[in-house]
């Protein structure tokens, strides 16, 4: 059980959060079309296939305000490594160069990139999809937050990698066709390293002056020093209270932890989420697929978000109104 005192707030939870969820944005009915290659289930992680031009080319350089991915049959675009942060004990933070200085990554909102790499003993390249956390918008480079896993190819190669290293990139990998205002309210649930895409939306919301859709995130993590973005998330949060609120619970919290205990529950998504009833609300979930198991069932391919599932369900909420990124 979550108290409602365990999340910090200016007045008791329930009655600052309806508060905060009572007045509406401005509706929006345009929405782009969106595509996403085949896919297969394996070791609990999507694997993805691109119908298409899997050479690596070299994106065309020297050309201002060009876009490194156009998707399509552009094939892999080689990015070379320029930085390397080391963000947590098991997180870090690469930037790649694009071609030119003056290029921006061409991602839309909502939007991942895929990554191949294809080791000397290997028979197939590992190819994984990732949401970059730098800016749409920013020229020259794209940036990656990577959790390594144990035994996991790719994460395990990003991290080995040096400055200078070259690493294939294919994108975008267009996910919910977001335009401004397309509801007034959403709700982000997270777990580990599935709040990049919540990040993304999140900052392109309040970016965007003429975006008013309120943002409430639920984001789970196994101990503080996991939690990603929290800087960047507590920045938004101070500057936009009455649209923005972020609920963080650990599975192992410290002894002044002042937040959420525990796993995401029943209960505390009750106490936090806009209500089913609702029009114009939409929930979306990432995370590790015992997430996806709990908070709304499983998608079964990229392209099929599969049947509404879990507490989700449970609480009265339809198909139509979550997305499993």
């Amino acid at each position: 059980m979550f108290a409602r005192s365990a999340f910090r707030a200016a007045a008791p939870l329930g009655q600052s959060f309806r508060q905060y969820s009572s007045n509406t944005a401005p509706k929006a009915t345009t929405a782009t079309p969106w595509i996403v290659a085949g896919a297969a289930l394996a070791t609990g992680t999507f694997g993805y296939t691109y119908l298409g031009n899997q050479q690596t080319v070299h994106a065309e350089a020297h050309n201002p305000g060009a876009k490194a991915f156009t998707g399509g049959d552009q094939g892999f675009v080689s990015l070379k490594l320029i930085e390397v942060e080391s963000y947590n004990h098991n997180t870090k933070k690469l930037k790649f160069a694009l071609p030119d200085e003056d290029m921006t990554s061409g991602l839309p909102v909502t939007s991942a990139v895929i990554t191949k790499y294809k080791g000397p003993s290997d028979e197939k390249p590992t190819i994984r999809p990732y949401t970059p956390v730098s800016d749409e918008n920013d020229k020259g480079h794209m940036d990656l937050l990577i959790k390594v896993y144990e035994n996991g190819p790719m994460s395990t190669h990003l991290h080995n990698m040096a400055v200078g290293q070259s690493l294939d990139v294919k994108g975008p990998i267009p996910k919910y066709p977001w335009t401004e205002n397309k509801h007034d309210h959403i709700a982000l649930i997270a777990g580990g390293t599935g709040v990049t895409p919540m990040y993304q939306l999140t900052r392109a919301i309040f970016k965007n002056p003429n975006d008013k859709t309120k943002v409430s995130l639920i984001f789970g993590n196994v101990t503080e020093n996991d939690i990603l973005l929290k800087e960047e998330f507590e920045k938004l949060e101070n500057e936009y209270p009455q649209r923005f609120r972020v609920f963080y619970t650990l599975d192992t919290p410290p002894k002044d932890w002042a937040y959420g205990k525990g796993f995401i529950t029943k209960e505390l998504l009750k106490e936090v989420l806009p209500d089913a009833s609702q029009e114009n609300i939409k929930v979306f979930v990432c995370g590790p697929p015992p997430l996806y198991k709990a908070i709304s069932g499983m998608k079964k391919s990229p392209t099929d978000q599969g049947e509404l599932g879990g507490i989700l369900k449970e609480l009265g909420y339809t198909q139509d109104q979550v997305y499993k990124f």
